[in-house]
C-alpha cells in the first residue's frame, strides 16, 4: 500500500479548482508532486489517490519506479515536528536516486499546508486528513516512515521518530539497498 506512495504525484488538471477543500484552492509555494510515469500496478498498494499539497495527485496504485522513502506526519504531532528536518536533509542528499514523499495525516489541510510551507519542505507532499494509508496498514500514532522498493512492495515501516539523518541513511541501505 505504502510503496504506491512511493511512486509520486501527478497533475490532475481535471480536479476542481473553486472550492476551498481541494488541495489546489490553497495558496502555496510548496513543491507540487512530480508526473508518475505508467509504472505498473504497486505489488501491495491499495486503490487509492490524494491531493498533493503543491498541486496534483499522488496515486498510490502506482508502483513507484525507484526506491521510496514516505513519511507520515501532521502539524499536531510534536515528533513529527521535530522530524521533518531531518526528513527534508535526507531528501537533499538522496537525490535521484531514493524518492522522498511525504504523506500528511490526520490533520486539517489548511494547517498541513501551512505548517509545510513554513518548514521550508521542498519534497512533494501529500493530504490524508482522515487517515487513509496508516488505517489501511494498521498504524497507530505519528510519525512512521514507509520503505518502499521500486516494485512496490513495502520492504519496512519504521514506527515513530527517527532521530538523525545518519539513522535515516542505514535504514534507507539495510531496507531499499541504497547507500548514500
Amino acid at each position: 500500500m505504502l510503496t504506491a506512495v512511493l511512486s509520486g504525484c501527478a497533475a490532475d488538471a481535471d480536479e476542481p479548482d473553486a472550492t476551498p477543500t481541494t488541495a489546489s484552492s490553497v495558496e502555496t509555494d510548496l513543491t507540487p508532486c512530480p508526473e508518475q510515469t505508467d509504472a505498473a500496478a504497486a505489488v501491495d498498494a491499495p486503490d487509492v489517490s490524494l491531493d498533493c499539497l503543491g498541486g496534483g495527485t499522488l496515486d498510490l496504485g502506482r508502483a513507484p519506479g525507484v526506491p521510496t522513502v514516505v513519511n507520515l506526519w501532521a502539524s499536531w504531532c510534536d515528533p513529527c515536528r521535530e522530524e521533518l528536518p531531518l526528513v527534508e536533509q535526507f531528501a537533499g542528499l538522496a537525490g535521484d536516486r531514493v524518492r522522498v514523499l511525504g504523506i500528511a495525516s490526520q490533520d486539517g489541510r489548511p494547517q498541513s499546508s501551512a505548517f509545510a510551507d513554513d518548514a521550508g519542505l521542498t519534497f512533494p507532499n501529500a493530504f490524508d486528513g482522515n487517515g487513509t494509508v496508516a488505517a489501511a496498514l494498521g498504524l497507530r500514532g505519528l510519525p512512521h516512515t514507509l520503505f518502499v522498493t521500486a516494485e512496490g512492495s513495502v520492504a519496512h515501516v519504521e514506527l515513530g521518530e527517527i532521530a538523525s539523518v545518519d539513522e535515516l541513511r542505514a535504514l534507507v541501505a539495510e531496507h531499499l539497498g541504497v547507500q548514500l
